[in-house]
């Protein structure tokens, strides 16, 4: 029987040289049956004020934890790395990023649930978890949900944010049953996970709010301009070549 291992990580900064200190994840086997693992860790890499901003741990909350390669996370996440298996997060690269810096080398199948999102609930002004927390009214289970489980829900928080995509992934679950009934749902979100998604609209920018397609009619070299000159992610650089190619 597959393991769904939901994590978050909370780190030093979004930098390259930035390290994990605090880990939250739940290992599913079952409805019933839910591992929770709530950790901070040590690391060498001072954590920077805008991280601390933002999460609230600060380098006294971590002098005396062990370093991420001792903690039962790391542990558990080595045991389950096979092919059967699904880690599942919020923006996956991210997390996933920063647990490859620590020497892990992934071996099962991802789900990201900003990409489902975006393919599921593309009307959406925005697909960040906090806010799909508040646009789907999670947060109206997530106090029920906090109880059987024994955590507490707080945003920016590892173990609080794991708690809400939990509640996201069932959500989810649901919506690719609606679109896709004779298919598989969580082989469904792997799939989704691998496919680029065309953005509808300007999150941001002098065009925030407008359609990428009249603009592109409009104001093709905007369009060379973000894509040679910003740092995207996959599904805008998608869109953006597919208007320009």
């Amino acid at each position: 029987m597959p393991h769904y291992i939901l994590f978050d990580t909370e780190t030093t900064g979004n930098g390259e040289k930035d390290r994990i200190i605090q880990v939250g994840a739940m290992v599913v086997k079952t409805r019933d049956d839910v591992e929770v693992i709530n950790e901070l860790c040590r690391t060498e890499v001072p954590i920077s004020i805008e991280a601390m901003e933002v999460h609230g741990i600060t380098p006294e909350a971590i002098a005396d934890k062990p370093p991420y390669a001792e903690t039962t996370f790391a542990r558990r996440i080595g045991e389950l790395n096979t092919p059967e298996n699904y880690l599942i997060a919020h923006n996956i690269g991210f997390d996933l990023g920063m647990i490859q810096k620590e020497g892990f080398e992934n071996r099962m199948q991802i789900i990201d649930t900003v990409r489902c999102a975006r393919h599921l609930l593309p009307d959406l002004p925005a697909h960040r978890l906090q806010y799909l927390r508040y646009a789907l009214e999670l947060y109206r289970q997530e106090a029920d949900e906090a109880a059987t489980l024994n955590v507490e829900a707080k945003a920016h928080d590892a173990i609080g944010d794991v708690l809400i995509l939990k509640l996201l992934f069932s959500y989810l679950v649901r919506k690719v049953r609606e679109a896709f009934p004779d298919e598989n749902p969580v082989k469904k979100m792997v799939e989704l996970t691998h496919t680029p998604v065309m953005v509808r609209t300007f999150k941001f920018g002098k065009y925030k709010g407008e359609s990428i397609e009249s603009i592109a009619a409009r104001d093709p070299g905007y369009l060379e301009w973000m894509r040679n000159n910003l740092d995207l992610d996959e599904d805008m650089r998608y869109t953006l070549d597919a208007y320009l190619h």
